[in-house]
């Protein structure tokens, strides 16, 4: 009886959660009388697609969202590969006391930053560009903390047997950590993606044209008020901005669960 009822509640959970998904998609097939009133026998339409895709220019905002998380994931990926092996597997003074630094970054909301991410950015010369979208994002603290757990569950004896061949620090860490951390990497990767790719406030801030505007910006202003508000066509805006990240977990969902079990605290 007790499993039944959390198996009951975990599906009410469930499709709770994915409700607003899917309205959305049932909008976005369907004028917005009939979504509105859920007349379930009117016909499919793909219209709403053709009139969002006519009203901004969509294919520059996933050109510069695309640009930005790849911009963003490999510096992520070369930090916190740098920084986690040293770590997992280095010994240097005050080892510990950095890394809870590190890990107090985990406690500081990303908004409580901006003002001061603004001020750099400016200074640098990169406001409005989509590397200064990107930059402050690139030290993550998240991932050097899971990078440190996939690389302190690789045994000693690999590190030992790269060193005895010749291997130095860095081609221990290519050819020894790198390999065998690729399930980590993989869910790192999603996790980030997804993060960078429905960030908005900070890219609402920091952009101003077209040119570097993501996604989110695009989206925002294309559902604004002032430019009417039509439900189906803002629900098929809203579908061709997520279906990447859509496909991309339903493809990577089994690699993404693992990895992050093999990462718990060791």
């Amino acid at each position: 009886m007790s499993n039944r009822m959390d198996t009951i509640g975990a599906v009410l959970l469930a499709v709770i959660w994915i409700s607003p998904l899917l309205f959305a998609v049932w909008a976005a097939f369907h004028s917005t009388s009939d979504a509105v009133n859920f007349t379930l026998l009117s016909p499919w339409t793909l219209d709403n697609f053709r009139t969002a895709w006519a009203g901004a220019p969509w294919l520059k905002y996933f050109l510069n969202t695309f640009t930005l998380v790849t911009i963003v994931l490999t510096g992520q990926f070369i930090l916190t590969t740098l920084a986690g092996f040293a770590f997992a597997k280095l010994d240097f003074p005050g080892k510990d006391f950095v890394f809870i630094l590190v890990l107090m970054q985990l406690f500081i909301l990303p908004e409580v930053l901006i003002v001061e991410n603004y001020a750099m950015v400016s200074r640098l010369g990169l406001f409005d560009t989509i590397l200064g979208v990107g930059m402050p994002y690139m030290a993550s603290a998240f991932g050097i903390f899971l990078m440190r757990q996939a690389f302190k569950s690789v045994p000693i004896e690999l590190h030992e047997a790269a060193r005895i061949e010749g291997c130095g620090l860095l081609g221990i860490l290519w050819r020894v950590y790198v390999p065998l951390a690729k399930p980590t990497y993989l869910a790192y990767a999603l996790v980030s993606v997804s993060t960078h790719w429905n960030n908005f406030l900070w890219p609402l801030i920091v952009t101003n044209s077209p040119d570097t505007r993501p996604l989110t910006v695009g989206l925002s202003i294309f559902g604004a008020p002032e430019n009417g508000v039509d439900i189906s066509v803002i629900s098929a805006a809203t579908l061709m901005s997520v279906a990447p990240l859509l496909i991309a977990f339903l493809l990577f969902q089994r690699q993404f669960v693992q990895a992050f079990l093999r990462a718990g605290i060791k």
